[in-house]
């Protein structure tokens, strides 16, 4: 084979594309130090961003971590060492904190966000010049500069929407050999988006809903091979199923590697979490031994107290003779859920068979099943209940620290362990691990939380019942041994000085990634935050008419001031291409329902995609807003309004092309 000569190589450059990229650079990254002050949500976002710096574990309700590492990532390159008290909206930046890199990342994306629109209305099947007007709509779109310029992430979570959309019409419209890495990258995406923020999982189900379609008429296609067929099946589902839940399942992963040190959300978890931290409970919990056997001292955590939690207690005070409300009781010694580590939380587990509250040796470990007693560790009153009505739940029993008054009422102190998780730690009681019911053998009721706050003869602990087993359900039933020495001391004295000095045995129990991964994910799904009404809360229909907005600064001296507040031209535009869209398909529909083909069929195709992308894009990232219960804000419309951007200009181009040339 002879090379030809002279070789030629052909550069196509979109200077469009060019041009409005520059300007959108320009437009979000331009003296993006300015401010040099706290806006509005940098106090909330800046926050998490000090715990990375400092690697302090944190939970936050709003969404995965990804978002935060982001943040976090432009603070790491400007040298942000994390020492800044993110305590005040307009507080000024200190001169050793470069604003600059805090806010550089969420405006690229931002900025960016202006060619991919640009690309997008191309890849829908729309002119240079409908992908322009989209363009120039989302450059100078107020709402979005602003909300791009600072440390916030609706910009990001934007972006990566836009992109994931984007790469996959991409894949679709391109038969080609590098198609793969397009719908690849559609799935990055969709991945990156959800672990922005969990409002990103409705734009990938609504992707996913869309390469549904598409995938099934590749399947009726008989133009297409068996063979074919399912490798494009398997490609899908690979690259838009399995690889996004991969990647949220590392963004943990990180998260987790990076955030190992103990912090201020550490209550939040579970002890077995906690104990995994550097500091903290671990300092405390370090050397404990494993297996809890007979005579151990230990101190039995509540699963259900959230987020503060509280340990098995009791204190030389009685029950009163009689409640308010004249109701009776049995008058023995308090028995309650205390919420501050104190020396009355340790209690010792006692071999009913034997007198002695030491550890035998070798110890003799509790097992699942087992019958115990326990012992009160300051005031040696055995844990007991009776056919007592509870002081706050009467319809529960009490539970008591036993007093012998002479009065005919037999001790009933006899517990079964019943270890909840026993499958996947085996059959002994663990420190940590091991979550643990305590089932009264005399009624079968079982020791939990009741939830209600004793009165002042309580010292307004928490109260702790036994409760009936068709009643008792959920954490309140559970139980953690938290800190945990083996007794070597007989004599009461002796005992409670060797309280203040835990035995040093060596113990591994670090738990795995997959269980921190659960526990975790579960809690930032389910831990409830009290939301207040915040003055620039709005409501969704607001949104619509814009008739909201938000100081995000304002200076103390001057009268300079920053309002997030839309483009007042874009947004009726906005609508009015909505409503616009939603009429025609109708009458659309109705004509072809009557047999009258008012488009050919591409045309029909591309109008129904700029629908489902467009018009559907906007209603899933606008109408759970209105089931949501959390204070939402203006900010939270801009995903679904890029997309009414969009939406327009290539509408306008259909109703010139198609309606008003005929």
């Amino acid at each position: 084979m002879h090379l030809q000569l002279p070789l030629v190589a052909t550069l196509q450059v979109d200077v469009v594309l060019v041009l409005v990229t520059v300007v959108a650079l320009w437009t979000r990254l331009s003296q993006l130090s300015y401010p040099n002050a706290v806006v509005f949500d940098e106090v909330y976002y800046g926050q998490f961003v000090s715990l990375y710096m400092k690697q302090v574990f944190f939970i936050d309700d709003s969404g995965p971590p990804l978002g935060h590492m982001i943040l976090s990532l432009g603070a790491y390159l400007g040298g942000f060492n994390g020492n800044y008290a993110w305590n005040q909206i307009g507080a000024e930046y200190p001169n050793n904190v470069s604003v600059w890199s805090l806010r550089c990342l969420p405006a690229v994306c931002g900025a960016l966000c202006v060619p991919l629109v640009y690309l997008l209305t191309l890849e829908l099947r729309f002119c240079h010049l409908s992908a322009l007007g989209t363009a120039l709509l989302v450059l100078l779109e107020n709402s979005l500069i602003v909300q791009s310029r600072f440390m916030l992430l609706e910009s990001v979570l934007i972006f990566f929407v836009l992109l994931a959309f984007f790469s996959y019409l991409r894949f679709h419209n391109r038969p080609n050999s590098t198609r793969i890495c397009w719908l690849l990258l559609s799935g990055a995406s969709c991945s990156a988006a959800v672990g922005v923020k969990y409002t990103g999982v409705f734009s990938y189900l609504l992707l996913l809903t869309i390469a549904s379609v598409h995938t099934w008429n590749v399947i009726g296609d008989r133009k297409v091979s068996h063979f074919s067929v399912c490798v494009q099946c398997v490609c899908r589902v690979v690259c838009l199923l399995v690889l996004p839940v991969l990647l949220y399942v590392f963004w943990f992963y990180v998260h987790l590697s990076l955030l190992n040190r103990s912090g201020p959300h550490d209550q939040l978890m579970s002890p077995a979490f906690q104990a995994g931290l550097q500091g903290g409970l671990s300092r405390i919990t370090q050397g404990q031994p494993l297996e809890v056997a007979y005579g151990s001292q230990v101190t039995l955590r509540s699963s259900a107290s959230q987020p503060i939690p509280c340990w098995l207690h009791s204190h030389k005070a009685n029950y009163p003779v009689r409640y308010e409300n004249g109701r009776g009781s049995s008058h023995q010694q308090q028995v309650t859920c205390y919420p501050f580590k104190d020396i009355n939380n340790w209690w010792i587990v006692k071999d009913p068979g034997r007198q002695e509250l030491v550890v035998s040796g070798p110890p003799q470990p509790v097992r699942h099943g087992d019958v115990i007693q326990l012992v009160h560790g300051m005031t040696s009153r055995f844990l007991n209940s009776h056919d007592v009505a509870a002081p706050m739940s009467p319809h529960a029993q009490e539970v008591s620290g036993y007093i012998d008054f002479n009065i005919s009422m037999a001790p009933q102190n006899l517990w079964q362990v019943d270890i909840s998780n026993r499958r996947a730690e085996s059959d002994s009681w663990k420190t940590i691990l091991s979550q643990i019911r305590l089932v009264h053998v005399n009624t079968s009721a079982i020791l939990q939380l009741s939830g209600m706050s004793l009165p002042d003869w309580g010292f307004r602990q928490l109260e702790v019942v036994a409760e009936k087993h068709f009643k008792a359900s959920g954490d309140s039933l559970k139980w953690t041994v938290e800190e945990h020495r083996y007794g070597i001391s007989q004599e009461q004295k002796d005992r409670e000085a060797e309280l203040h000095s835990p035995t040093d045995i060596p113990v591994d129990r670090n738990i795995s990634f997959w269980i921190k991964f659960v526990e975790l994910q579960w809690k930032m799904l389910t831990v409830k935050q009290e939301y207040s009404e915040h003055k620039y809360s709005s409501t969704p229909l607001e949104w619509l008419t814009m008739d909201t907005n938000i100081a995000y600064w304002l200076h103390t001296s001057s009268n300079a001031q920053i309002h997030l507040i839309g483009n007042p031209v874009s947004w009726c535009l906005a609508n009015l291409g909505l409503l616009a869209y939603q009429l025609l398909a109708v009458v659309y529909l109705v004509r072809r329902r009557r047999g009258f083909k008012d488009l050919p069929d591409d045309v029909w195709d591309r109008f129904v995609c700029l629908g489902c992308v467009c018009v559907a894009g906007w209603f899933v990232n606008f109408v759970p807003f209105f089931l949501m219960e959390k204070t939402v804000f203006l900010y939270h419309y801009l995903p679904a309004l890029c997309c009414l951007h969009v939406l327009g200009p290539a509408l306008v181009e259909h109703m010139h092309t198609h309606l008003l040339s005929s």
